[in-house]
């Protein structure tokens, strides 16, 4: 059902508030370069600091910007299941396509408790739902077991992994069908988990390098491996300096630097420090991105 690149859109601020402007033009510059789908109001997007009526409202601009031509799949996670309904309810509400849900953080529950949110979730929605696994911001690990339990749950379609062990992800890879999604949640992963059978990668870079990360998926699925690979390996500075510091600071600066919105964070994050501005500069240039 959701295949290719996804990019996971940062939500540009201005004085305070959310850019709105800025944040249609983005969108605008995602669709003409080919990516397949948007994914707002995660991690990227600093959903962590949204207002629930910020985070409904970044969900209906960009649904409202997309226009159809892309697949929306609104972040609308939360450690309180009650939350995670109510905020799935309202992307289901607001014409998304679907909905990417992080495994509950701080509280850690059990496999057991893992399983029961994202299944009460989908029983009270009746929406498409992506399960995220990303161990390193929320303290838990969705194992591969409880993986492929939840791939029985209807609804449930895929998963974003990013607990950055291949062989974990082989092993998620090996235990759902055909039909349920495995997608990326690292760029410097998406060419492996695509040669492991994923369907494609929820990115960060391609805020900055939409058109190359596309053109690295679409490489691969066309059979042109050594090409995937070139521009892989082509496209490994800009993913390791996109993480110098916490994401999204510098995907934030280096969309600054491109003139494309306000470099604006919200505490606790900060600007990006001198020595990783002048790297990530240094990278943009090296790419032609500037």
């Amino acid at each position: 059902m959701f295949e290719g690149v996804f990019t996971a859109l940062v939500t540009p601020f201005r004085d305070g508030s959310v850019d709105e402007r800025a944040l249609t033009e983005l969108v605008e510059l995602q669709i003409h370069a080919g990516v397949d789908g948007l994914v707002p109001c995660g991690s990227t997007g600093e959903a962590a600091t949204l207002s629930h009526a910020e985070h409904q409202r970044v969900v209906e601009v960009v649904v409202a910007a997309a226009r159809g031509r892309v697949q929306v799949i609104a972040g609308t996670g939360s450690n309180s299941t009650v939350e995670a309904v109510q905020l799935t309810r309202h992307a289901k509400e607001a014409g998304a396509d679907g909905a990417l849900l992080i495994s509950p953080y701080y509280n850690k529950p059990t496999q057991e408790g893992i399983l029961a949110h994202y299944t009460e979730v989908a029983r009270q929605t009746s929406f498409p739902l992506l399960v995220y696994n990303v161990p390193g911001r929320t303290a838990s690990n969705v194992l591969p077991g409880t993986i492929a339990r939840l791939a029985e749950v209807d609804q449930i379609v895929g998963v974003k992994e990013s607990c950055g062990d291949l062989n974990q992800i082989a092993h998620v890879l090996a235990s759902v069908p055909e039909t349920f999604a495995v997608l990326s949640g690292d760029d410097w992963a998406t060419l492996p988990m695509l040669t492991l059978g994923g369907k494609g990668v929820i990115s960060t870079a391609s805020n900055v390098a939409p058109g190359e990360v596309v053109d690295l998926v679409r490489a691969f699925r066309a059979g042109d491996l050594a090409r995937a690979r070139a521009v892989q390996f082509r496209l490994l500075p800009l993913f390791d300096v996109l993480f110098c510091e916490s994401n999204p600071i510098p995907v934030k600066a280096a969309l600054a630097m491109r003139g494309t919105i306000s470099e604006e964070l919200r505490l606790p994050l900060l600007p990006i420090s001198n020595g990783n501005r002048e790297r990530l500069q240094a990278v943009l240039k090296d790419l032609g991105l500037l």
